[in-house]
């Protein structure tokens, strides 16, 4: 039996090479992740290549060539390893290049032109003799290691098999089979601290604010960051109820032709009522100059963006920006380029008027891409250390293959297998809104001024 200090034993195990890669937007703790997996394989005696920049390289692999250390990837067992684990940034780079779009049904996988971006991968990995992928990143990223799986599944009897396992990252929280992903609390740690700081300035000028943060499925960060920072009140997509929903007709906002769908007809699009949203705003701030309060900072998810109605989204943006507008086949909008909170601050600022008779400076403001490289607190450095330490412990000790590594709330690990988080016929991830239902989602409601 093992003593409480024994070190771990070099495990028996067919691995010799591990690759790691790190896809799609940075979350703080990505190098406590990295540097953690990098130092248990090369203690085990595996050469562990830190891929750069993503699935970049790989992707664009052509049989015969060669891929340049350096360049395409890092030997992570060869550098000093540490103090990685808090420092901020992503050490191997990251990109959202995605081997895996143009899978979206089964029967793709048998088509040789659909997979040829996943067996560019393949070979690639192949010609540096790697044994396992390990992919960091969010729900894009997972379903890619699900259909990387798959494509290894597929070939042919003899054929090298590369196992792959996925690390969950997303500072937006919206991941199934974890609480909490790393990085969630750093970036939520940073925006209660400006939300605070705007708070104080509410307080001495008498303004208010309205924030828009980051969470295009899921409002996680927005009620994380709101109840941290003390907020005065926050709302996302997910409190938006059916009766405030309605439909229109999708339109390129370039040519304001009406768009198709894969039907042929008209590309219906849901839709809400901003009205609805400005009322709330401006009872929460009624309610609190009923309390003796006159600061107001509000927090709104950016997801809600995508279900404004076009003559809002034309209010939001410039007619340079709203032209470059491409709507997706759901006939949504890229969320990140519409800021809307400028538009909804002086909307709100017209209903305080007509209501009271007085006039309010309401000011919007977007927050986002100064989070995903904060420094990393230590909840996260522990739990992303924890997420690299279960990657080696999957692949080397537990010889698992085609798992995401997690853990429970006590920091136990856990190794759901991908058929547990993708929808294995749409080949999509599940999505994890926040529950309307959930005590964490009511408890930013007894925290607000109640509205009567």
């Amino acid at each position: 039996m093992a003593l409480p200090l024994s070190s771990p034993k070099k495990p028996n195990t067919d691995i010799k090479k591990v690759a790691i890669l790190f896809s799609g937007g940075p979350a703080p703790s990505a190098n406590a992740v990295i540097g953690s997996a990098a130092v248990c394989f090369a203690r085990a005696g595996v050469e562990v290549y830190g891929m750069k920049n993503g699935y970049t390289h790989l992707a664009d692999y052509n049989d015969g060539d060669l891929l340049e250390e350096g360049k395409a990837y890092i030997r992570l067992d060869k550098m000093n390893l540490e103090g990685l684990r808090t420092q901020v940034g992503i050490c191997i780079g990251t990109a959202r290049v995605n081997p895996g779009k143009h899978l979206k049904t089964h029967d793709d996988l048998k088509d040789p032109a659909k997979t040829e971006p996943l067996m560019r991968v393949y070979k690639a990995l192949c010609s540096l003799g790697i044994d396992a992928l390990i992919s960091i990143g969010g729900d894009d990223t997972l379903t890619t290691a699900a259909k990387f799986k798959l494509f290894m599944d597929d070939l042919p009897a003899g054929s090298k098999k590369v196992k792959v396992v996925h690390l969950p990252k997303t500072i937006d929280n919206d991941y199934e089979g974890i609480p909490f992903t790393f990085g969630y609390f750093s970036a939520v740690d940073l925006l209660a601290k400006q939300l605070r700081n705007l708070l104080a300035d509410s307080e001495a000028a008498g303004g208010g604010f309205i924030c828009q943060l980051m969470g295009r499925k899921a409002a996680w960060l927005a009620y994380g960051a709101a109840v941290a920072g003390e907020a005065s009140m926050v709302i996302g997509l997910e409190d938006v109820p059916e009766q405030w929903q309605t439909t229109e007709e999708t339109r390129d906002p370039k040519t304001g032709e009406v768009v198709l769908g894969a039907d042929g007809k008209p590309l219906m699009r849901v839709i809400f009522d901003m009205k609805q949203i400005v009322n709330r705003c401006v009872d929460v701030i009624l309610a609190r100059e009923a309390e003796g309060k006159q600061s107001f900072v509000a927090v709104i998810s950016e997801g809600l963006a995508e279900f404004l109605p076009l003559s809002e989204i034309k209010m939001c943006v410039s007619d340079d920006e709203y032209q470059s507008l491409k709507p997706d086949s759901f006939g949504h909008f890229p969320v990140s380029q519409l800021k809307y909170s400028g538009r909804l601050s002086r909307l709100v600022a017209e209903e305080y008027k007509r209501r009271t008779g007085k006039p309010r400076k309401i000011v919007g403001l977007q927050f986002g891409y100064e989070v995903r490289c904060t420094l990393p607190t230590a909840f996260d450095v522990i739990l992303g250390s924890q997420i690299g330490v279960g990657c080696y412990r999957a692949l080397c000790e537990n010889g698992m293959n085609g798992v995401m590594i997690s853990v429970s709330g006590t920091m136990d690990l856990d190794f759901p297998a991908f058929e547990k988080l993708i929808d294995m016929q749409k080949l999509r991830a599940y999505a994890r809104p926040v529950d309307i239902n959930s005590d964490v989602h009511q408890m930013a409601r007894y925290l607000e001024a109640w509205v009567k």
